[in-house]
């Protein structure tokens, strides 16, 4: 059953008394928009003339009620404007409802308005729209967090909960506007990309998401079953596999940005399902792809900032090349201390144990390197970089060194400590392709969840021959953390994967009586709260997880068990 607060319930009377009035709180016929608020702001100065017949819609945020006339605010997408709305304007005629019952009484902050007028500059120099006609579009029936703002836009009491901000994004949006631009950017890194893409004759494409032989990295997917096939697939992890087989097919080069999904922890820079651009271009190598990265994203950050250069945190990074390159042995070599290029797997084992690194039986050669190189290294990568080089171990689809024995020819973009693009000369050779999915199969035997399965329909397609190719994936997710100044995957993600929301429930009222006390005091002594409650004779088992200091406390209920929550 639905616990409805004071304000919700008085705003559903709102509801039904726009009703009983005859004006249907979300009306079906479209409302006519020609200008926006960002328009009337940057223009209006200018050209006066043009903004004398406009219609715009947007969310009420601000009212000043002053008895025949009012000021307000509305907020369409591109940001806020004043209104001023007066009685015998929007109500020309005897019936003054529209104005002092509607607008006064039964509209409220967060519903949705339309409004026709004219735009005029009031005595304090603020640019307004004089309202000559207004319509309901939408009753928000749950009230918006209030955001206080002070004249310089400091703000106070702000929707700043990360949980309830990524959980409730719709929310967060509306009462933290400036909260869009970072999806915005994210949009425009994608756009210039494509369109540097499209300009160099690559082709956009789509492959399978649900896929019945997870490839093309080492990471552990999420597994699902068809019920007509009755057969299991996964969740793709990559799509490199399926992109090659199109440049077998005889595309000189094709690109895809798309989801991928990894069944695994989740942090600041890793979330389950995260967006990836990866591409493939026939007669190139890695050599190449890192001269096309450093043109690409050169392009990327003029695009977003007018300049290759960024602030993050602490940092400026700039993205003009060309990048550094360290070998994966230098790196380590140079940021360890230690030199691993001839170490079998029992001394890399004992290194990791010298350098404190935790590391399990099922890991192999690669990635005992792997966990020094990301313990020991990653974090000194500040400027862009390209680790270059890798064990063979370490990459089971990228083609051997040219003239360095047991290395591939792969490479790793790092900028402030993380690894934002991964490119290969990719292996072409059928025979070599097997032997290493076979060395994947034995890690796998071992119990190493992340290692590839073995895909005989990719083997038969390079069979059939496959180009000289180099491909590339870049993590749209990181990069964006990159050009927006974010330090968490979840602020640069709509809608970030998050636990189930904890269920409210209904309290007898001794329980009321528990939470009460607990919301409003630290108890030192648990009994001391029973006695208080007149409770002492009674059997409750009370979890205070959190209960550190003042705040309000959610409780939730597990049988006998009464858990409660601080939250600030």
């Amino acid at each position: 059953m639905q616990v409805l607060s004071e304000q919700e319930i008085e705003r559903r009377k709102d509801r039904e008394e726009l009703m009983r009035l005859g004006i249907n709180p979300y009306p079906a016929e479209a409302f006519p928009i020609n200008v926006t608020a960002e328009d009337i702001h940057r223009n209006y100065e200018n050209r006066k003339n043009d903004y004398k017949n406009i219609s715009i819609a947007g969310r009420l945020m601000s009212r000043r009620i002053m008895g025949s006339a009012s000021f307000a605010e509305i907020q369409d997408s591109t940001g806020r404007l004043q209104i001023y709305v007066r009685r015998d304007d929007i109500c020309p005629e005897e019936d003054k409802t529209l104005y002092n019952t509607v607008f006064k009484k039964l509209l409220g902050i967060g519903d949705f308005i339309g409004v026709k007028g004219y735009i005029f500059t009031t005595q304090t120099g603020e640019i307004s729209l004089h309202v000559t006609e207004l319509k309901v579009l939408s009753k928000a029936v749950k009230p918006l967090p209030v955001v206080k703002r002070d004249e310089e836009g400091n703000v106070y009491d702000g929707f700043t909960d990360p949980e309830l901000r990524y959980r409730q994004r719709y929310v967060d949006l509306t009462v933290n506007p400036e909260i869009k631009q970072t999806f915005i950017t994210r949009s425009k890194i994608i756009s210039t990309m494509r369109r540097y893409f499209d300009d160099h004759g690559w082709l956009e494409v789509e492959t399978p998401i649900l896929q019945a032989v997870h490839g093309g990295a080492a990471a552990r997917p999420f597994q699902t079953h068809h019920n007509t096939l009755d057969m299991p697939l996964f969740l793709r992890i990559a799509n490199e596999l399926y992109l090659k087989r199109l440049i077998v097919g005889g595309f000189d080069g094709v690109y895809e940005f798309g989801k991928m999904f990894r069944n695994e922890g989740m942090d600041r820079t890793h979330n389950p399902e995260f967006t990836s651009m990866e591409i493939y271009v026939a007669y190139k190598d890695y050599v190449w792809m890192m001269e096309m990265v450093e043109e690409l994203l050169e392009q990327v950050t003029i695009a977003i900032h007018g300049d290759t250069k960024v602030k993050v945190g602490e940092n400026e990074i700039d993205f003009a090349g060309p990048y550094r390159r360290l070998t994966m042995f230098d790196s380590i070599k140079e940021y360890a201390g230690v030199d691993v290029s001839q170490m079998n797997e029992a001394e890399l084992r004992e290194v990791c144990k010298k350098l404190a690194i935790e590391v399990d039986d099922s890991m192999g050669k690669g990635k005992l390197i792997d966990e020094i190189f990301g313990a020991k290294v990653e974090a000194h990568l500040i400027q862009p970089t390209y680790i270059i080089d890798y064990p063979i171990e370490m990459t089971p689809l990228a083609k051997k060194h040219r003239t360095e024995a047991g290395l591939v020819e792969r490479f790793e973009l790092f900028v402030n400590g993380k690894e934002i693009a991964n490119a290969y000369s990719e292996l072409n050779d059928p025979i070599d392709q097997r032997e290493r999915f076979e060395d994947q199969l034995k890690l796998a035997e071992r119990g190493d969840d992340e290692a590839m399965a073995m895909d005989e329909d990719f083997l038969r397609a390079l069979e059939y021959g496959m180009p000289p190719t180099s491909g590339l994936g870049i993590g749209i997710d990181r990069l964006t953390m990159l050009m927006t100044n974010n330090s968490t995957i979840q602020e640069v993600l709509f809608f970030p994967q998050m636990r189930p929301e904890k269920k409210a429930v209904e309290l007898t009222e001794e329980e009321k009586i528990i939470f009460d006390l607990l919301s409003k005091n630290h108890p030192a002594n648990l009994l001391e709260v029973k006695e208080q409650a007149g409770l002492s004779n009674k059997k409750w088992d009370v979890s205070m997880k959190g209960l550190t200091k003042k705040g309000v406390a959610k409780v939730t209920k597990e049988g006998d068990t009464l858990i409660v929550d601080l939250v600030d």
